[in-house]
This record gives structure tokens, sequence and C-alpha cells, in this order.
């Protein structure tokens, strides 16, 4: 794998006790993280005294670093929570005069990444802190609330999301190559598909991976390049 961001396992998809409803809300999440924060402070304290002499000085440096992080962000989330709750004043625009949410449908900015018609957690943040500049201050703005601001606009979900079942995805074909013999260069199940001159190669014969695409796509559900999540798949 190529980053730690990327380490996964099969309990990571339990969410049961995470949430009270079918999607996690974003206070859940604040309290959530608060709590990690704590744990990972009494583990660090915890591990002063160990029960076996060894020094743990570097570990529990990591562990109160990590909750600091944890900390910031769940106080950032918790912000967050309460301008969804609609408890905080946004500004309408961003500095350059660009709307966001239902207000940024149908415009054609192109810079960072198009129109911010679902904001970021960093752009909610920005945008309350404009909504408190004074009205005559230069780059003042007229305020919102998120409620208002994205009323219309229905279910979301991260892209963060597709990247997973793209990994998913990558990793089922790979398995699914292994499952069937290659007719190119005659390599059987289990085996690397090999070059002209006989050593194996980790990339497969397009017809072998082409294959393994159609199962895994049929099975998990699949739209050309992208996967998409499917009930009971």
């Amino acid at each position: 794998m190529s980053s730690t961001s990327e380490y996964e396992t099969s309990a990571e998809a339990d969410l049961s006790g995470l949430m009270a409803g079918p999607r996690i809300t974003v206070d859940e999440l604040a309290v959530e993280l608060a709590g990690i924060e704590l744990r990972l402070r009494q583990l660090a304290r915890a591990a002063e005294i160990p029960s076996a002499p060894v020094e743990l000085a570097d570990a529990i440096d990591i562990m109160r670093s990590s909750a600091a992080s944890v900390r910031r962000l769940s106080d950032q989330l918790e912000t967050v929570a309460r301008i969804v709750e609609g408890d905080v004043p946004l500004a309408r625009h961003f500095e350059r005069g660009d709307p966001w949410g239902v207000a940024a449908r149908g415009t054609d900015h192109q810079d960072f990444g198009g129109p911010a018609i679902v904001p970021t957690l960093w752009q909610l943040l920005h945008l309350a802190k404009r909504a408190t500049q004074p009205r005559d201050m230069e780059g003042s703005d007229e305020t919102t609330t998120y409620p208002e601001a994205m009323a219309g606009i229905g279910i979301w979900e991260s892209k963060a999301a597709a990247v997973r079942r793209r990994r998913e995805r990558d990793a089922a074909v790979a398995a699914e190559v292994l499952r069937r013999s290659c007719e190119r260069c005659g390599a059987g199940e289990g085996e690397l598909c090999r070059t002209s001159n006989g050593r194996s190669s980790e990339k497969p014969h397009v017809a072998r991976l082409r294959k393994a695409e159609g199962v895994v796509d049929a099975r998990l559900g699949a739209l050309g390049e992208n996967p998409v999540a499917v009930p009971d798949a």
C-alpha cells in the first residue's frame, strides 16, 4: 500500500454503535472523536508505568500528539455541526464573489475543482469567519445559514467513498485474475502471467484482465471506471 491512510481491514466496515440513524451526523463524529482523544490521553498516562520495564516515552509522545490532532478535528467538527444546524451565520460568497450551495449550481467557476455546490469542512469554517467581519469592512458579505444555502441538495457521499471502492475493486480484480488461466501465455490458476521469454510479470495480459474485470464489476456493480454502491451486492 502506498500510504498508511490506505490501511484497511474488514472490521472498519462495522459501523454499529457509531450512529443513531442510517447516516452519521457531524455532531456524532465530533463526539466520537472526543472520546477517542480522551482514550489516547488515558493510554498515554497508563503507559508511563507499564507492567514490564520498557521505556515507552516515544510511544507516549506519539499518543499525546495524536490526541491533540484528534481534539483539533473534533473541535472543528463541533463548529461545523452547529453550522449545519443553522446556528452559525455564513457568508454568502467567497472572497472572489463566488457563491456556494444551491446558488453555485450552473456557475462555471473552475478554480479549486469547480463550483462549491457541496462545501468542504474548511470552506464552511472559512465562510463562518467571513461572516463575522463588520459589514462596513472591505470584503464583508451578506450572511446566510447552512440550511438556507443548501435547501434542495439531497444525500451526499464523500469522494473518499468512491476512492475506497476503487481500491476495493482493484484488489478484487487482482484476486479474480489469479482464479483464471491466461489464454495468451498459458499461465494457470494462481500463476502470474509470463513474458515472451518466460519471466513472471505482475501485470496480467489484457484479455485475462478484462475477463476478471467483467466478473468483478458484475458482482460489485460498476459503471465503467467508476465503482458504485450496490445494495446487497
